[in-house]
């Protein structure tokens, strides 16, 4: 991928000035500055546009637009950068377990990488309770970052992926270190955006992670969390909305445009 990748519109869409080499210190730089630049959003399947998972199509909506992804499109972006840098990734498969009330398909798809001898996880594309930072693929120990926290769990033949909320710990996903492929993530990405019982079919979700403070919109709710501390407003309308969608998530629209937002 790294012969179709613009490296350098991709680091001036995520704000990035350091050295760009292979070390831990630029690995943790990029994953932080690419969380905290494009935003998490599933517009275009509300716009009934499709979402296409090659290279091209990806730097065209989240770099040249200007526009944000769901899993899929960041972590193949985050990818193809981390080849381009010398650290090849692998695709990992996970189930979903936050606020789940059942057991979900693997339809979340993150990212393998070794550094100095070490295995770190990956994860641009998991929204406003995801890492800001990669973790250690060690059991145990707390990752504080800003004002969340983060570890792993074993459980039998699984790792898990868990936030700290308030005293207690919330399950994010389950996974295994089996590969995936291209072909894995083109089918998951089409259940993900066609089929009825996807949550991405049924809601709006825009998310936008920053240091201080994560802005999460589902349909017309807006919440921003500060790390403990949430407020949540509905807005009244879909002019409201693209107001909300320029100025708290950058992603700008035409006047007049409108989602197919479900009741």
């Amino acid at each position: 991928m790294t012969s179709e990748l613009d490296l350098d519109a991709y680091l001036a869409r995520i704000g990035f000035a350091g050295r760009f080499e292979p070390t831990l210190a630029a690995f943790e730089e990029l994953h932080l500055a690419h969380n905290t630049h494009i935003p998490f959003e599933n517009l275009d399947i509300l716009l009934g546009r499709p979402i296409r998972l090659d290279l091209a199509s990806i730097q065209d909506k989240l770099i040249r637009a200007k526009r944000g992804g769901y899993c899929f499109e960041q972590n193949t972006l985050f990818a193809a950068v981390l080849e381009k840098l010398g650290l090849p990734a692998t695709f990992l498969a996970a189930r979903v377990r936050f606020r789940a009330q059942r057991v979900l398909p693997r339809t979340h798809v993150f990212l393998l990488i070794e550094v100095d001898g070490m295995k770190w996880i990956a994860d641009v594309g998991f929204g406003t309770v995801g890492l800001l930072k990669p973790i250690p693929l060690v059991a145990g120990p707390i990752a504080e970052q800003f004002g969340w926290a983060y570890r792993l769990v074993e459980e039998p033949d699984l790792w898990v992926l868990q936030t700290r909320q308030g005293n207690d710990w919330s399950d994010l996903y389950a996974f295994t270190l089996e590969p995936q492929f291209p072909v894995d993530l083109e089918l998951a990405n089409y259940y993900i955006s066609t089929h009825p019982d996807s949550r991405f079919v049924q809601a709006l979700v825009v998310q936008r992670s920053l240091t201080t403070q994560r802005y999460l919109l589902r349909n017309l709710d807006l919440i921003v969390d500060r790390g403990g501390e949430a407020t949540s407003t509905t807005l009244r309308d879909q002019d409201e909305l693209l107001e909300v969608l320029a100025e708290s998530f950058e992603l700008r629209f035409a006047v007049g445009t409108r989602f197919r937002i479900p009741s």
